[in-house]
């Protein structure tokens, strides 16, 4: 018997509705697996890795404003804390501007350098926690945070706790490709990693995300 996925709650994000359908299109009919799913043909952009032509850089202050918000949801995915993950996104605008002044002038691609900063900045928030459990008596962590009946709706917090069950890089391209909405060449970019590798862990990643919410059923 497979996982009743709940209904998109009224208001959610896309990007939930999006992950909910190809996990139910992904659990119909007997056998079916996300590596044998067809899908479109993702078209990836121009030369560079998330810009489509020549743009004006903006200064750090102008890619705070616009970024901000949504690289503190990208990194509260990563590190299920808000308060950390707001940490974190400071940490990283702070290695933007160590790296490249206020300006900005030599970054080709301040959006690319910034997912990568979130990404490897939250890869040090977990290298310290998995440090510090292996010293201090494991405890029950806080509750969800307040705001974040703002990010997805309650009954879909089953989905939220499978996620964050699955290995590091897993939840890394899922939430890339589907929260930040990246091509798997910019989630390759952003990780380091070749695109074949980006494409083989999203399938995985899905097919072990569905066998967990399988087994709460």
């Amino acid at each position: 018997m497979q996982y009743a996925l709940p209904p998109a709650a009224a208001g959610a994000p896309p990007w939930w509705s999006r992950l909910l359908a190809r996990l139910s299109r992904a659990g119909s009919g007997a056998g079916a697996t996300p590596v044998r799913e067809r899908r479109p043909r993702v078209v990836d952009p121009p030369p560079g890795p998330y810009g489509s032509g020549p743009a004006p850089t903006p200064t750090l202050t102008e890619l705070y404003r616009a970024r901000r918000l949504d690289m503190v949801r990208l990194a509260l995915f990563l590190v299920d804390d808000l308060p950390t993950a707001e940490d974190v996104v400071q940490d990283a605008f702070a290695a933007v501007c160590r790296a490249y002044g206020t300006s900005l002038a030599g970054l080709a691609d301040p959006g690319a350098y910034l997912h990568t900063a979130v990404v490897n900045a939250a890869r040090s928030v977990l290298r310290r926690r998995r440090t510090a459990r292996a010293y201090v008596p494991p405890h029950q962590g806080a509750g969800a945070p307040v705001d974040e009946g703002l990010l997805l709706a309650e009954e879909h917090r089953h989905v939220l706790d499978a996620l964050g069950e699955l290995t590091r890089r897993q939840r890394e391209v899922l939430v890339l490709r589907y929260w930040s909405e990246l091509t798997e060449a910019q989630i390759a970019h952003t990780l380091g990693l070749s695109r074949g590798t980006v494409k083989s862990t999203a399938s995985r990643a899905l097919d072990a995300l569905e066998k967990k919410l399988e087994a709460v059923r």
